[in-house]
């Protein structure tokens, strides 16, 4: 069950309930492609640091270890030791990403295997079905995220596409919920709108999948390669046309600044490589803009990556140890990065929720960006 809390402007605070617990949005969801964040960070961390959800990727576990395995264990999270929702991303991203690595077809997409070469064949009831033994507490309608940019017919093609690849996936997943040995017969199922960088084609995918009466919404195939302000302009025609009512969520956004203004767009849902990816080279958020531990002047820098955090690797070391631990190449540099980058991520979530409940969002997005602003590397 989806409850609006409160509202400022467009900006949403809400609750979601689920069988595995309740999510409080906005949000922003830890990246655990491959049951794990890269970075050396465990589940009982990400727990401790105030992790909500944690998103998983369906086509690489397919791969490895298999869904059969990690069903059998209990699903994702008895597999990965996370006591809390659970999201996987149906396969659909790979099918941007993995360009030169599948082939499109209307029964679905064939892949060549990106660790080993071997043959994969993934569409809508394929994916489900690996959704459904994961035993994930969202799933991810298998829709086609298009490049970026791409010719007006190929984008409308491929939304067409998409939308015949819902249906089939909607109806996969009613037949899974029905059968009694389902990990999850409660599983939710979101739909995603595309349509590039062409609003009338946005609009009307938006209103298509909205009669469709999904537990949630997505909003896919944008931060590949387009600008901000074209990102921004998309939010601002799609949000209004999909049910209010029900969650909304931007995919692989992004950028602390990028949060803020979606935010104020309507979305509730965020989850984004970023703050691992940027801990694991020496770069990391701060109340006061991104450092780069790598330069010379943290050499002998006795503060904390932020003086106003008080996260486990703040309240514990310098940046002139995390900086001497890669100057060192030890693994631990990579993990205290991530840990906090993560922890910036899920307080800079509680620290909007608690603004729209209050609400001043608004003055304190224009607080953020007027920090953020001054970057110091």
């Amino acid at each position: 069950m989806y409850t609006v809390l409160s509202t400022q402007n467009q900006a949403k605070r809400a609750r979601l309930t689920t069988p595995h617990g309740i999510i409080e949005t906005p949000v922003f969801m830890n990246v655990a492609t491959i049951a794990a964040i890269k970075g050396a960070v465990s589940s009982q961390d990400l727990q401790e640091i105030g992790c909500q959800v944690a998103l998983c990727n369906t086509y690489h576990l397919h791969l490895r270890p298999g869904e059969d395995l990690i069903r059998a264990m209990g699903g994702l999270g008895p597999f990965m030791a996370w006591d809390g929702p659970t999201l996987t991303d149906s396969g659909g991203f790979q099918v941007f990403s993995l360009g030169a690595l599948r082939k499109i077809k209307e029964e679905g997409v064939y892949f060549s295997s990106h660790i080993d070469g071997r043959k994969i064949f993934m569409g809508p009831e394929e994916s489900m079905n690996i959704q459904s033994a994961l035993g994930a507490t969202i799933a991810m309608a298998f829709d086609e995220c298009p490049p970026h940019p791409a010719e007006r017919s190929y984008i409308q093609d491929s939304v067409d596409r998409t939308t015949r690849w819902l249906v089939r996936s909607v109806n996969q997943m009613k037949i899974l919920n029905e059968k009694t040995a389902t990990l999850n017969p409660s599983q939710l199922l979101f739909g995603i709108n595309q349509g590039g960088t062409y609003e009338d084609i946005r609009i009307e995918h938006a209103k298509r999948i909205s009669d469709m009466n999904l537990p949630g919404y997505a909003i896919g195939g944008l931060a590949v390669g387009e600008t901000k302000g074209e990102m921004y302009r998309i939010l601002d025609c799609v949000v209004p046309h999909l049910p209010q009512n029900k969650p909304t969520y931007l995919m692989g956004v992004g950028t602390p600044e990028n949060i803020l203004e979606a935010v104020a767009r309507g979305i509730d849902f965020f989850d984004c490589v970023l703050p691992a990816r940027n801990g694991r080279h020496g770069h990391v958020f701060t109340s006061r803009g991104k450092l780069n531990l790598h330069n010379a002047r943290y050499q002998n820098d006795s503060d904390p990556i932020d003086s106003a955090c008080i996260c486990p690797v703040c309240k514990n070391h310098s940046r002139a140890y995390i900086r001497h631990l890669f100057k060192a190449k030890e693994m631990l540099a990579l993990r205290l990065c991530v840990l906090h980058n993560l922890y910036f991520y899920n307080h800079l979530m509680a620290d909007i929720r608690r603004a729209i409940d209050d609400g001043n969002f608004a003055a304190f997005k224009a607080e953020r960006l007027a920090h953020w602003s001054t970057d110091s590397e």
